[in-house]
């Protein structure tokens, strides 16, 4: 499958998944990502020249690892349970996560991205894909609202604007009765974002990222639960103190523990957990 008719934005999920398919090659593999690696090798685009370092990989790995823990746990609980994951890309955690037949996965993404998916991904039973933007309305309307929602998003809402996060995460809350928004998040990331450009200014596909980051991010993990009354935050978690870390090459991994006893670094790198149900029944 030819990748060539992605835009630049959409073209950073194939280092997504790049990222992925080279940990699962490695002897130290954080997600044995196998699928993922299965994927890249059917998509006809040089992955090669996207930059991806030997950091990056660590950080998608360690971050879906996180997720993937979390939707574990949620489905575990609930295995009649709603599985979103916004801003898809690629991405084959269905796989990864296994979840029963009773629970049903959401994908979401743009058309094009979605196309892609549909002839690169193996077939699975209760996945579902969903083409549309989450900036529009009505992209929840092929998602069912009366089941337990696990919502997670890996990398997508740097890519959208203040008011789109505000208004997706309203719209997700509205429409389900009850669950738990997941999402990795960069803490401040405009600030981040003048220093990633800066590293990566000879990468043509990172420098697009980082160009196109959109959201400001928040220091605080509670500022969401200002945005909808029914939000509460659960954990907040970072990259940086997963066990995973173990698994980095040396130098990275020191970088890494020391990073996380330094929480404005720490925060760079976390996943954050909300609960939310109807105002009614809010805390």
């Amino acid at each position: 499958m030819d990748a060539g008719a992605l835009s630049p934005v959409q073209e950073t999920a194939l280092a997504t998944a790049y990222a992925r398919a080279l940990d699962s090659r490695s002897p130290r593999s954080i997600l044995g990502d196998t699928v993922a690696d299965e994927v890249v090798g059917r998509i006809d685009f040089d992955f090669t020249g996207l930059g991806v370092t030997r950091g990056v990989v660590c950080l998608v790995a360690v971050r879906a690892r996180m997720l993937d823990d979390r939707i574990r746990g949620f489905v575990a609980e609930h295995p009649d349970a709603v599985v979103v994951d916004l801003g898809a890309g690629l991405s084959t955690g269905v796989f990864r996560v296994d979840p029963p037949p009773t629970v049903d996965w959401y994908s979401v993404d743009l058309p094009g991205m979605i196309a892609l998916r549909e002839v690169s991904l193996p077939h699975r039973d209760r996945s579902h894909s969903v083409a549309a933007s989450v900036a529009e309305s009505d992209w929840l309307r092929a998602i069912p609202a009366g089941r337990p929602a696990i919502v997670f998003a890996d990398g997508l809402f740097p890519f959208l604007s203040d008011a789109v996060v505000a208004e997706t995460v309203g719209r997700i809350t509205g429409h389900f009765r009850s669950g738990v928004l997941a999402f990795n998040d960069y803490g401040t990331v405009s600030r981040l974002n003048r220093f990633a450009k800066l590293v990566m200014a000879r990468k043509p596909m990172f420098r697009t990222m980082y160009g196109q980051w959109a959201f400001r991010g928040f220091r605080d993990a509670r500022t969401p639960e200002r945005w909808n009354a029914g939000l509460e935050l659960v954990e907040e978690t970072s990259a940086m103190h997963a066990p995973e870390v173990a698994l980095f090459p040396p130098l990275l991994r020191f970088g890494s523990r020391v990073g996380a006893r330094v929480p404005a670094v720490a925060s760079k790198a976390r996943v954050l957990c909300y609960r939310f149900e109807p105002p009614d029944h809010a805390r």
